[in-house]
C-alpha cells in the first residue's frame, strides 16, 4: 500500500509558480503494477522522486507498508565520484543486503566490464542506467519505480532486462514511466495518469491508457 496525503509538489518556472501535484490524496493498492502515464513535463518523475523519498514535496507526505526501490532509470540515483562497484558496496550496506552477492549480480547484469570499476561520472547515460536496474534488480522491493529503463542497451541486453523485470512482477508491485502503450501493457494492471497536478487512478488499464491517448490529442 501507498498512500498520499495531501501531497503537493511546485516549481518556480521564469518567476511563475507551477504547480505538478495539487493536493494529491490516494491509496494505491497493494501488489499492483501501476502504469503512471502523462504528457512530457507534467511530473511523472517528480512524483516517482517523492515516492521514493529522493524529493521533498511542499506539503503533504507519502506513507508506505512495504519497501519501495528508488527511481530506476533517473541518472541521479548513484555518486559520480565513486565507481561502480563502490556504489553498490553503499547501496548493499544502506539496504541491508549481502554485499558480495550483490556486486556479483551487478557486475555480471549490468555488463559494464572494466567501467564497474571506474567512477560512474565516466559512464554514458545508457550505462548508468544498466547500473541502476542492476542493482534495484538484486534487491527484492514491494515496489518498484521504473523511469524508461527496459529500453536500454543492445537487443540482447533488452531481453534480459525484460526477463529480469518480468520474475520481479510475478512478486512484487510497480509504477512504471513508459511511452510505449505495447510495454507498458506487458507489465501493468491498473493505471495513472497525471495531469494538470491531478492523479487518477485505474483498476483498468485500458481505460487509464485511453484517458492519456485522449488528453494528448
Amino acid at each position: 500500500m501507498i498512500r498520499f496525503e495531501n501531497l503537493t509538489k511546485s516549481f518556480w518556472l521564469k518567476g511563475e509558480r507551477k504547480i505538478v501535484i495539487d493536493n494529491l490524496n490516494l491509496t494505491l493498492p497493494t501488489g499492483r503494477s501501476l502504469a503512471l502515464m502523462g504528457r512530457n513535463g507534467a511530473g511523472k518523475s517528480t512524483l516517482l522522486q517523492i515516492i521514493a523519498g529522493t524529493m521533498r514535496p511542499d506539503h503533504g507526505r507519502v506513507v508506505s507498508d512495504g519497501t519501495i526501490s528508488w527511481p530506476v532509470g533517473l541518472g541521479g540515483s548513484f555518486h559520480g565520484q565513486l565507481t561502480g562497484a563502490e556504489n553498490i558496496r553503499f547501496v548493499a550496506r544502506v539496504y541491508g543486503v549481502d554485499t558480495k552477492e550483490l556486486l556479483n549480480f551487478v557486475e555480471g547484469f549490468a555488463e559494464l566490464g572494466k567501467f564497474f570499476h571506474m567512477p560512474v561520472r565516466s559512464y554514458s547515460s545508457g550505462m548508468r542506467a544498466r547500473l541502476t536496474f542492476g542493482a534495484s534488480m538484486g534487491i527484492r522491493f514491494d515496489t518498484y519505480l521504473v523511469d524508461e529503463v527496459t529500453a536500454v542497451g543492445d537487443a540482447s541486453f533488452r531481453r534480459k532486462s525484460r526477463a529480469v523485470f518480468a520474475e520481479r512482477m510475478g512478486q512484487s508491485g510497480a509504477i512504471m514511466v513508459n511511452h510505449g502503450a505495447a510495454e507498458l501493457r506487458q507489465y501493468c494492471d491498473s493505471g495513472l495518469v497525471l495531469e494538470a497536478g491531478k492523479v487518477h487512478y485505474f483498476d483498468d488499464l485500458e481505460e487509464a491508457i485511453a484517458l492519456h491517448e485522449e488528453l494528448m490529442k
